[in-house]
């Protein structure tokens, strides 16, 4: 039986204890004693959050997998129970033993978002881990950093004794290998981390130097030692059919923010949108073969009893076999009731005879992302949609028996007009025009609703537009007025319904994004402060970050406001994804010079670079000109 870490007496204090007391159906339980490597596996925010989360429960099956590797579950604690933590001096635990963190051998944290950060160095200082990577002893886990975020992990990388760049199923196991045999070798954690920056993937901050300009800007990255690598080489899974899969996914007792299955249907995407960093960062697409996610989704209902599946992907409707997955899981899971969640879907491959079959008893909304509220804007950031499509997908949407329709743009994205934040109320109108001229009044089961969001642009790494200035949030504020006031000025205003982000949030998560090292003693400075849960509007304080600024003496202008010149070393420079720089550049030219777009990895080849790996859609038979790009790559 395990001890739990928590008594009674503190978990009867603390909202939802269920976050802390571990057991649930599907965890895994093994003998500490039986197992060389114990890994504790972190996301980096509340309990809710993580366990909705494909990744880690992937990494999870992977490393549970070995029979000499047990992996646990760690998450963020509420500021309540963290409060008390710190109080009464109780180390952080992971899940499944409720031991503590620190007696494991690695520590491994998910990075999923820039303002994430802050918990990272709370989940550090809970498990009594020595901030810095260099005031880590023997006695000390690896701590070790993987997920999107690790694109540019230079902000944290004072934090971190190793990162995992790219997925999870082609270098842990070689990792996992390499330290088994340094431990039982008698190696010492200096040596292990000079070793592990040999595996591709794998990159390790502390044998590599930064340089700086009299500007500001970077004059070198080198590593320290002459056998390491000059650049860390992403990894991704050229094969998804046998790769590890959690077909028996752990039940939270509490209700999880996604509390669904979720049933990965392919990784990546075809379509190139300029702004976008997962459709570059996990290209190229590969599809999840029909027979095999048959046997997941079989598996995963009967083992977890969950009543909704989830089809995840970046862009669901350009998967090939869609409507055959669909109609095994609305033939196999009817008499179940279990319901069929189809997120990210694109406008103009709308499909109501799909939807109707998904949605055939409550009509709820439809999420549509135009992203930019003119042709002209769409077309610069390469979304691939016209207004004719978007309003066309409305009234296939209208006729079908749904009502309510969700609009998300963005602001702030790089040669934005007035016009082009103007269009945004235009377009919503249009679509609300839609309602009332295909749907008669006596077929309306209740008025439309159009609500419009738009948040702000944030360039990021590995994208054309990873050049591009940010504006200021009081710019940010003022586009949204913009819009606000040209939605009042339409004839069915009272229909339209608008709200935007915060814009401080959306500043940090600039510097975040595109930072350097010198970033950390922000960040460092901002925790010691009290700033947690940064990506909560309810616990972000935008004067606790203006405050470490000012007493690190770091401009966050540097990072947001300035436009990179096409030649500066940008931090992230170091890291091989496998698409050249000299894609994004003719990318981010045909952006802002010529607002042309580029066509689909389906309809013609861009020449990004990723041919030489000879899988995915890279070997799918193009549309146009096939051949044309795959030459210039």
């Amino acid at each position: 039986m395990t001890n739990p870490a928590l008594p009674d007496r503190i978990l009867m204090k603390v909202e939802k204890p269920a976050r802390y007391t571990g057991n649930e159906p599907n965890s895994i339980v093994k003998d500490k004693d039986k197992v060389d490597i114990r890994f504790a596996m972190c996301f980096p925010d509340v309990y809710e959050i993580g366990m909705s989360h494909l990744g880690i429960q992937i990494i999870y099956e992977q490393l549970n997998a070995r029979e000499d590797t047990w992996c646990e579950r760690v998450y963020s604690p509420w500021p309540d129970l963290a409060k008390i933590m710190k109080e009464e001096k109780i180390p952080l635990f992971m899940l499944e033993s409720q031991q503590s963190v620190r007696s494991a051998d690695i520590l491994g944290i998910t990075l999923q978002y820039e303002l994430c950060y802050t918990n990272v160095l709370q989940i550090l200082e809970l498990s009594q881990i020595p901030l810095h990577a260099d005031a880590r002893g023997e006695g000390d886990p690896i701590v070790m950093g993987g997920g999107p975020c690790t694109y540019n992990p230079e902000p944290i990388a004072p934090f971190f004794d190793l990162f995992f760049i790219g997925e999870s199923e082609v270098s842990m196991d070689p990792l996992m290998d390499l330290y088994r045999e340094m431990k039982k070798a008698g190696k010492t954690r200096t040596e292990f981390l000079h070793e592990a920056g040999k595996i591709p993937g794998i990159y390790a901050p502390s044998f590599y130097e930064v340089t700086y300009k009299e500007d500001g800007t970077i004059a070198s990255f080198e590593p320290k030692e002459k056998d390491l690598p000059r650049t860390v080489e992403r990894v991704f899974a050229k094969d998804l059919t046998n790769a590890p899969y959690p077909e028996h996914p752990i039940v939270p007792y509490i209700r999880a923010t996604q509390d669904r299955a979720v049933l990965e249907i392919q990784r990546g995407c075809i379509r190139g949108c300029r702004f976008c960093q997962a459709g570059f960062v996990y290209r190229p697409l590969r599809e999840r073969p029909l027979e095999v996610l048959k046997r997941y989704a079989e598996n995963m209902i009967f083992s977890s009893g969950q009543e909704e599946i989830s089809l995840s992907s970046l862009s669901s409707s350009d998967y090939r076999c869609l409507r055959e997955i669909l109609n095994f899981l609305i033939d196999e899971f009817s008499e179940e009731h279990v319901n069929i969640s189809l997120p990210s879907l694109r406008i103009d491959n709308f499909s109501l005879d799909v939807m109707s079959k998904v949605q055939d008893v409550r009509k709820s909304s439809l999420t549509f992302a135009p992203e930019a509220g003119t042709q002209r804007l769409r077309d610069v950031i390469n979304k691939g949609l016209t207004e004719e499509e978007i309003l066309t997908g409305a009234a296939q949407a209208f006729r079908g028996g749904w009502t309510k329709v969700k609009l998300y743009f963005m602001l702030g994205l790089p040669t934005e007009t007035e016009e082009d934040r103007k269009g945004i109320a235009h377009l919503a109108q249009a679509v609300c025009e839609t309602f009332y001229d295909e749907v008669p009044k006596e077929e309306r089961t209740g008025p439309c609703d159009i609500n419009v969001s738009t948040s702000f642009f944030v360039p990021k790494p590995f994208t054309p537009f990873q050049w591009a200035a940010m504006q200021s949030p009081q710019d940010y504020v003022e586009d949204a007025h913009t819009v606000r006031d040209e939605i009042r000025q339409m004839k069915n205003q009272k229909r339209i319904h608008y709200k935007w982000h915060e814009p401080n949030g959306t500043e940090l998560e600039g510097v975040l994004a595109r930072g350097d090292r010198r970033v950390a003693a922000v960040i460092e400075e901002a925790c010691r402060l009290g700033a947690e849960y940064d990506a909560w509007t309810d616990f972000f304080r935008y004067e606790i970050w203006q405050e470490a600024y000012r007493n690190t003496g770091v401009s966050p202008d540097f990072y947001t406001t300035r436009e990179r010149a096409e030649d500066e070393i940008l931090p992230w420079d170091y890291i091989d994804i496998g698409i050249t720089k000299e894609f994004f550049l003719r990318e981010w030219r045909r952006a802002v010079r010529e607002g042309v777009t580029t066509p689909n990895c389906r309809e013609e080849c861009s020449g990004c670079g990723l041919i030489k790996n000879r899988t995915g859609v890279c070997m799918e038979p193009k549309k146009k000109n096939a051949g044309k790009r795959e030459e210039e790559a």
